[in-house]
């Protein structure tokens, strides 16, 4: 991010496309004189911070006016950047936004690069490293689980459990650096191995988020595999609550896979109804029972779907560790009873409940995580872990530069300290222009 820090800055804050309203952000030093150049109203100079005016977009150069539109102005350092800022909310015509936007460089303002906002923003102290991260989540959430834990990183419920750690370190750090520079003083020892091992234990309920961190971020794929007339595609209908799979008494009615979105406990997911697995004479059916085996070892969870009202065929080769064993049709008399299949009736709804707390518990454990947390932010606590654990073994007199270690790489989530410039600019980059 080398760019100048106080020059006023535009760019549009809306998605591509046509809509009703859309908005263009301005900020920095001199954001509201760029602004009166473009603006026939009251003049934004004037205007406290918060306050909505109606006026019009002026080209300043000809006068032509460009739209009818709303202000709102943002005082520093109470607005989103720290800066002195203001919105234009246009008509969301792709030609209204770029005429507005050419205005405001004509008037002064430079277009801002990827993620300047929130970059500026943490500049500015308005945000730490782990809360802009969080910025970016949220803008990028597809599922309500991905949505919720990163509204609470951005509110600092991350960032206060992140700087309650690293203040018992530095107390810590501080007594054991006591009884070694003043040993005549009778500093009273602490039980460093207890702090440190309550520390690191903080530290690893972190980290045993990280699995449904990357599935509340990316989703995942369900597939689910079967002999033909399992029940495959009525698995999938009921799971979706419409009828999505065509459903036939014809064995082999699907030859192929089948995609459909749908979200489970706040996750993205996509299941994949794929074709009966079996041994095939026809080359068409036996492609498609080849691509069947291959969605399921990609697949981030399998539902193995078995017709209890029929005698149970031979196990399929899957990794069996990430499949879940369902035994449908359980309306129907049973032909067989094993342990380790969950009864399912896609007809009349019975056990499909117990299914989904299956499927909530093999995807996420039983829990989905307080905090969303990036790559960057798993590498940082899993590097805390390694010292701190690295500590535990040391006798007291030489924790000193592992708990030192420890605290460096738990000051990098909040982005104090040592952080390197590239990362900086790493994450800011991935932000959309405008945020």
């Amino acid at each position: 991010m080398n760019l100048p820090l106080k020059d006023p800055i535009c760019a549009i804050a809306t998605p591509p496309g046509k809509g009703a309203i859309g908005v263009v952000r301005l900020s920095g030093e001199g954001a509201l004189e760029v602004a009166a150049r473009v603006w026939r109203g009251k003049d934004p100079r004037g205007l406290r911070g918060g306050r909505f005016t109606l006026g019009e977009v002026v080209d300043p150069e000809t006068g032509e006016v460009l739209d009818q539109a709303l202000l709102l102005v943002f005082r520093a350092p109470r607005s989103y950047t720290g800066e002195d800022a203001c919105e234009f909310h246009t008509h969301g015509s792709p030609a209204v936004l770029r005429r507005v936007l050419e205005a405001l460089v004509k008037a002064g303002a430079r277009l801002a690069g990827p993620g300047e906002f929130t970059f500026r923003a943490f500049m500015n102290g308005k945000l730490d490293l782990a809360q802009a991260e969080a910025v970016l989540a949220l803008v990028e959430a597809e599922g309500d689980l991905a949505r919720r834990q990163a509204l609470r990183s951005l509110e600092g419920s991350f960032s206060r459990k992140i700087a309650t750690l690293e203040d018992r370190l530095l107390s810590l750090l501080a007594h054991i650096q006591a009884l070694l520079d003043y040993p005549e003083e009778g500093v009273e020892p602490l039980e460093a191995k207890r702090v440190i091992g309550e520390v690191l234990q903080e530290v690893e309920a972190l980290l045993a988020q990280a699995r449904s961190s990357r599935l509340a971020q990316r989703g995942a794929r369900l597939a689910l595999i079967g002999a033909p007339n399992a029940g495959k595609s009525s698995l999938l209908n009921a799971l979706l609550g419409y009828e999505r799979a065509l459903v036939s008494p014809i064995p082999g009615t699907t030859r192929d896979y089948l995609e459909a979105p749908l979200e489970l406990f706040g996750i993205p997911l996509v299941a994949v109804d794929t074709a009966g697995v079996r041994e095939a004479e026809d080359p068409l059916e036996r492609a498609g029972v080849e691509r069947a085996l291959a969605i399921a070892q990609e697949a981030d969870l399998i539902l193995y779907v078995a017709d209890r009202s029929r005698p149970l065929p031979p196990p399929p080769p899957l990794p069996w560790e990430r499949t879940l064993k369902v035994a449908s049709k359980a309306d129907l008399p049973p032909a067989w009873e094993e342990p380790g299949f969950l009864p399912v009736s896609s007809l009349t709804g019975e056990g499909l409940d117990r299914l989904k707390d299956a499927l909530r518990e093999a995807l996420l454990g039983g829990g989905g995580g307080e905090y969303l947390l990036t790559e960057r932010q798993v590498e940082a606590l899993t590097r805390a872990q390694e010292r701190l654990q690295e500590a535990l073994a040391l006798p007291e007199d030489l924790m000193g530069l592992a708990l030192e270690e420890a605290l460096r790489h738990l000051g990098s989530l909040r982005g104090r300290g040592e952080v390197a410039e590239a990362v900086v600019a790493r994450i800011f980059q991935n932000f959309c222009v405008g945020k």
